[in-house]
């Protein structure tokens, strides 16, 4: 593996994840990825998303190929390369052994919340949608291959006081906090997945970490049936969580 620091960061989808690659690819010396993967599982799953035909169009949908060219050269020989990683795009048995070299960091935010972003982008999904169960798997797996126990910030946190958390996470990973991290241009980037169009209209109007409100969810029961089988791993991230109150 080339020089270069790579951080995976890991996901479920609406939690605030393209924000976070905002916030990084605003540091000068940091370059990002956005869901290199997505292609790949799109073509090995079948499942129906939103543009999902453009996508695997537009990107490499070869596992191997993808796993070979992120564990290679920086583009552009930058000293960080942010790659923003979906946990559902890694399947069961998926070697992960490409990011040994990795500096991997977890991202969660309540299921309630989760949920009830999601459904504005697609009313009927279901709990594996949302890669709870998955998140917590690759988090026991990185620990595992890791011996260490990876960072976890939760959306609230970073919405709450992002200098703190944006802080409290660069610690974590050895690298020092920059202020350019708290704020960006609007606007779409080039670096930008191709399904920007349906699923990026708040990001690109922001132009920070919009501030936390909390507000209240309502979902219907079969929407919250699926929230309440993602809670317990999520509660057991939480647990790791780099903000503690």
């Amino acid at each position: 593996m080339s020089q270069g620091l790579r951080i995976a960061m890991w996901s479920g989808p609406r939690n605030i994840s393209t924000a976070m690659m905002r916030s990084f690819e605003n540091r000068a010396d940091c370059t990002v990825t956005d869901e290199p993967f997505y292609g790949c599982y799109l073509s090995r799953t079948g499942i129906d998303h939103p543009m999902a035909a453009d996508v695997m169009a537009d990107m490499d949908c070869d596992f191997t190929r993808v796993a070979r060219t992120l564990a290679g050269p920086v583009p552009g020989g930058a000293a960080i390369w942010y790659q923003k990683h979906m946990s559902l795009h890694m399947l069961p048995g998926d070697d992960l052994s490409w990011s040994d070299e990795m500096v991997h960091c977890f991202l969660i935010r309540d299921p309630d919340a989760m949920v009830a972003s999601y459904t504005q982008k697609r009313e009927t999904p279901s709990v594996a949608d949302f890669g709870f169960e998955r998140l917590w798997q690759l988090f026991e797996q990185v620990s595992s291959r890791s011996g260490n126990v990876p960072p976890v910030l939760d959306a609230k946190d970073v919405l709450s006081d992002p200098k703190r958390s944006l802080t409290a996470l660069c610690k974590a990973i050895g690298i020092a906090f920059d202020p350019a991290m708290l704020s960006w241009p609007p606007g779409r980037r080039d670096s930008d997945g191709i399904w920007a169009p349906v699923w990026y209209q708040s990001v690109e109007q922001s132009t920070g970490f919009l501030p936390y409100q909390p507000k209240p969810v309502s979902l219907s029961l079969a929407l919250q049936a699926i929230a309440d089988e993602c809670r317990p791993y999520y509660d057991q991230m939480a647990a790791h969580r780099l903000i503690q109150d």
